[in-house]
């Protein structure tokens, strides 16, 4: 599956579009790592807890998308974008979403 967050697939050609697909999740903070980032954040420095948490989030909206396509019988995702929200005090959603299409 090819994913781009530009319009086209250079040195490909878009032969149908599919439409929006998508693939989200939502995610909470866990006490124990809030502990752990507020000591972080008193001495400075990257709070890699969160940082973890973002990136398996990310991953996890990435598979869900990917997923969404293949259902529809798409082999790329153009315009790819992610957008997070935040859902309630300490869990926030994480949204990958673009165009699934055919490509050749």
């Amino acid at each position: 599956m090819i994913l781009v967050t530009t319009e086209t697939v250079p040195g490909k050609t878009i032969t149908q579009v599919l439409g929006l697909v998508r693939g989200n999740t939502i995610r909470a903070r866990h006490v124990g790592q809030d502990i752990k980032a507020a000591f972080r954040n008193l001495i400075g420095g990257e709070v890699v807890e969160y940082t973890k948490l973002m990136a398996e989030s990310r991953e996890q909206a990435l598979d869900r998308l990917t997923a969404a396509a293949q259902e529809v019988g798409a082999n790329a995702v153009v315009a790819m974008r992610f957008t997070t929200s935040m859902i309630m005090s300490g869990a926030a959603e994480l949204l990958a979403y673009g165009t699934a299409v055919v490509v050749e």
